[in-house]
């Protein structure tokens, strides 16, 4: 067999479609992995419907998915880790340009090229990958679950112990409960926040989040909203807000009931500009805003092996497996929140 199926985005077009293309053949420091899971993320759906546009495109037609694993099928040449053949493995969600120094501990690469989007993904049966973005898993942890650690645990994951420092016994607000900030909420209840806040306007949403381990959960269309999150925290307000949902009025209502010195840490992305209307309080307060893209280099094996280690149980976070043939469904369902899901996972 020389062919595979792979979900495929053509750029100038916009169009998608599950294709017949060759197998391709690992070169110099590369593998190919046979695919096993593969979750659909928000991303490649803003980045199916145009909102997201690839910033280093490789290509002109890319194969969809960032959230991949499998095992290892075929060694290139050059290959240094010693990693054999049938590996269980999930890949990181980015690679680095190879071509600057950048990509420090904590300073991604200002070229940092995402699967998915920049390069062929893991929407197929088989995928080619750089050798240093293989991260092992155990025979313990499933393949589903595997997938889903790079960008939809990881990302909230490195926001929650980096970017923004969560200690124990601070407060923590998390607006929008779907697929990364439901991570979002039980990172935080690892990193021993209290108390966890979650806002989302559906019901169902408030409902997942209190049993992942929030303390309250808000919808932000009450009146007296504000004076919830002040009854909650004893008047003090939020030490930490946390943006999942990349909503320009997401970031003025949470901006807004943040305490002194407080942190607003933007992990959804928007293409919509970032405005903070609140005047003089802001400034008296102290308060910060925080960038924040993606998870850091070593996020992905830390939670792999907190999840190997019986800390994060990820199975409540799969929704449903979809064939691979069907992705176009998938990025239907979750575009239009059907059966509220968490992680849809495509299963070549």
């Amino acid at each position: 067999m020389d062919t595979m199926l792979a979900g495929r985005f053509h750029l100038d077009s916009k169009k998608f479609a599950v294709e017949e293309v060759p197998i391709p053949v690992p070169g110099q420091g590369e593998v190919l992995i046979e695919v096993k899971a593969a979750g659909v993320c928000l991303s490649d759906v803003h980045l199916l419907d145009g909102s997201l546009v690839p910033l280093f495109a490789t290509s002109d037609t890319v194969t969809v998915g960032h959230e991949v694993s499998g095992v290892i099928h075929t060694l290139g040449s050059g290959l240094e880790r010693g990693l054999p053949v049938g590996t269980r493995v999930t890949l990181e969600a980015g690679k680095t340009c190879g071509r600057c120094a950048g990509c420090l501990r904590h300073r991604p690469c200002t070229r940092m090229l995402t699967a998915g989007i920049d390069y062929d993904g893991g929407w197929a049966e088989y995928v080619i990958t750089r050798e240093d973005t293989l991260v092992p898993i155990p025979d313990s942890l499933p393949f589903d679950q595997a997938a889903i650690i790079p960008d939809a645990v990881s990302t909230p994951y490195a926001a929650v112990v980096a970017t923004a420092g969560v200690r124990p016994a601070q407060s923590v607000g998390v607006w929008g409960v779907g697929g990364v900030g439901a991570h979002n909420v039980r990172i935080a209840r690892l990193a021993g926040a209290a108390p966890i806040i979650a806002v989302d306007p559906l019901p169902s949403a408030r409902e997942r989040a209190l049993a992942f381990g929030a303390d309250h959960a808000l919808d932000p269309g009450a009146p007296d909203f504000a004076d919830q999150v002040r009854a909650a925290t004893e008047g003090r307000g939020l030490d930490f807000a946390f943006d999942c949902a990349g909503v320009p009025a997401v970031r003025e209502q949470a901006a807004s009931v943040l305490g002194l010195g407080g942190s607003l840490i933007l992990v959804g992305i928007t293409p919509e500009p970032l405005t903070i209307t609140e005047g003089l309080t802001f400034n008296y307060l102290c308060k910060q805003v925080r960038g924040h893209y993606g998870g850091f280099p070593e996020s992905v094996s830390e939670l792999v092996r907190l999840s190997a280690a019986g800390r994060l149980d990820l199975a409540p976070s799969i929704t449903d497996h979809i064939p691979l043939v069907d992705a176009a469904d998938a990025v239907h369902r979750l575009e239009n929140k059907i059966g509220d899901p968490i992680r849809l996972i495509l299963v070549p």
